[in-house]
């Protein structure tokens, strides 16, 4: 007996040895102001740099309909009145957004681009608030006030300025796993500026995301993490106000500004994911 146990559990080992493990391919750069970094399974016929160029390509479509850092955009045209003609990717970010306003009842709102402007978070990087300009900015936030008509975008007032930075992160990292998948490729992870969709669970090993310790001083992303969570076939965002801010008077000023105010939120809450 002790004999077949043996033979058995060399027949396994050699089995298992014999396996091939799963190998991976990374793809790191930049995009949208930020970094994003990939990991695909490499499977057979896998041609990593004609992924990569699909990638790649597939960010400059999305930069050039959503970036309101980029003067030849299409929201660039919309918010500079120079176009209202809008294109397959600014309509899905727009009904999403419309949603998530719906939802979330106003809290989130892409027409608070005057406000982020106006508070120094805009492209400029210039402080303009002055308490007394607050009516006339409040007159141009809310999505009540835009709206499509076929792919056409109608603004109430000419001067709403439309700014889908939270939300265009997340919808690029759907956009580029869906293209990986596409592919072939069933195990992959992507992130871009912190935002993280994985498909698949790495064959049992599972997908592992760090976040981020939120403390004033931790400026580089991965350097403090307050823990790591497993990930598989989910996606994750994570948002906070201890990376982009500015303090005056002894006051900090944080980039997320509430549509209802006008003022950047002022509580305890640093991070949420």
């Amino acid at each position: 007996m002790n004999n077949l146990i043996s033979i058995f559990s060399a027949i396994a080992l050699t089995l298992f040895s014999c396996t091939p493990q799963p190998e991976y391919a990374e793809l790191n750069g930049l995009t949208q102001g930020t970094t994003y970094h990939i990991v695909v399974e490499k499977v057979p016929g896998l041609d990593i740099m004609a992924l990569r160029q699909e990638i790649e390509l597939l960010f400059t479509e999305i930069d050039n309909s959503l970036s309101i850092y980029n003067d030849s955009s299409v929201i660039s045209a919309i918010n500079e009145n120079r176009s209202n003609l809008t294109d397959t990717l600014f309509r899905e970010v727009f009904r999403a957004s419309l949603q998530i306003y719906s939802e979330s009842g106003g809290l989130f709102d892409i027409t608070i681009g005057p406000l982020v402007k106006a508070w120094g978070f805009g492209p400029d990087a210039i402080k303009r608030f002055d308490e007394s300009m607050l009516d006339s900015l409040l007159a141009l936030v809310g999505m009540d006030k835009v709206g499509l008509e076929g792919d056409r975008i109608v603004k109430a007032d000419p001067d709403m300025f439309l700014d889908v930075n939270a939300i265009a992160q997340g919808y690029t990292v759907d956009l580029v796993a869906d293209l990986i998948v596409r592919s072939g490729i069933t195990q992959c992870l992507v992130e871009v500026g912190g935002e993280v969709r994985t498909v698949g669970d790495k064959h049992g090993m599972g997908w592992k995301v760090g976040i981020d310790t939120p403390a004033d001083g931790n400026y580089v992303p991965g350097a403090d993490i307050q823990a790591r969570i497993r990930l598989d076939n989910l996606a994750l965002a994570t948002s906070g106000n201890y990376r982009k801010f500015f303090v005056e008077d002894g006051i900090k000023y944080s980039h997320t500004i509430d549509p209802r105010t006008g003022y950047p939120v002022r509580h305890t809450l640093l991070s949420a994911t």
